[in-house]
């Protein structure tokens, strides 16, 4: 009798885990981010300086030891900054873990996140709080307020970073710290009175309602279409 030839094990893509699993209400996803865009640009228009008394309240307290990190904070994140700590942590997340779609995946939601932005910012041209009422006037900044494009990509990369260790035993201390982080983030802005607090709201409702149609377009939409992007690492089947 002839011998039964040998079968090589099969061979199957690995199951998306992190930011990789696909969202499944795209359509709802894109609805949410869509209309909370339309509405914070609509309401950036209106807001004026109404908060101004708030922003000069919390502006009282940059002073001494708070004052100094408030304001380094405020550097940290700037977007030359911001974009090298976006590469870094991209760099980490494709090392570790030896795949580059959660690195691609977290970096593009990110950027899809932020840049967005920065085009409402110049089309509603809110100022600036008005250094001249302000105890501690910080230096002036050139482009508008809102929305704070610091917030946006703090809160983005919580969200990105969070979802990328969604399926590890990291993720709940992620999210723990990265709402600390969060909210250091906003307190320094609004301490600084580089922006008034309802810049920084804006902002967090922002990234919260687009980061999920960032992700979607990106790595559920786009990624799949780029071969180096397309196929998770195989795993052997018995």
């Amino acid at each position: 009798m002839t011998a039964a030839p040998s079968q090589t094990p099969a061979r199957r893509e690995s199951a998306p885990s992190g930011i990789l699993v696909r969202t499944p209400y795209p359509l709802a996803t894109i609805a949410i981010a869509v209309g909370t865009v339309i509405v914070i640009t609509i309401v950036g228009f209106v807001l004026g300086d109404v908060d101004l008394g708030l922003a000069r309240a919390l502006n009282a307290l940059h002073v001494g030891a708070l004052g100094a990190i408030t304001t380094a904070v405020y550097h940290v994140i700037s977007p030359g900054p911001a974009i090298g700590i976006t590469i870094v942590v991209t760099g980490v997340l494709w090392l570790v873990r030896r795949d580059v779609r959660p690195a691609a995946a977290f970096a593009g939601t990110v950027a899809i996140t932020w840049v967005p932005s920065d085009l409402v910012k110049e089309l509603v041209q809110r100022p600036r709080p008005d250094t001249s009422v302000l105890p501690h006037p910080f230096a002036t900044q050139p482009d508008p307020s809102y929305p704070s494009g610091h917030t946006v990509f703090i809160v983005a990369i919580v969200i990105a970073l969070t979802w990328v260790l969604r399926d590890t035993r990291w993720h709940r201390l992620a999210v723990v710290l990265g709402t600390v982080v969060v909210v250091v983030v906003v307190l320094s802005l609004t301490i600084d009175a580089v922006h008034f607090p309802t810049d920084t709201v804006a902002s967090v409702v922002w990234a919260l309602a687009v980061a999920p149609a960032a992700r979607l377009v990106w790595a559920d939409w786009a990624m799949p279409r780029i071969p180096l992007l397309r196929r998770a690492p195989m795993s052997g089947a018995r």
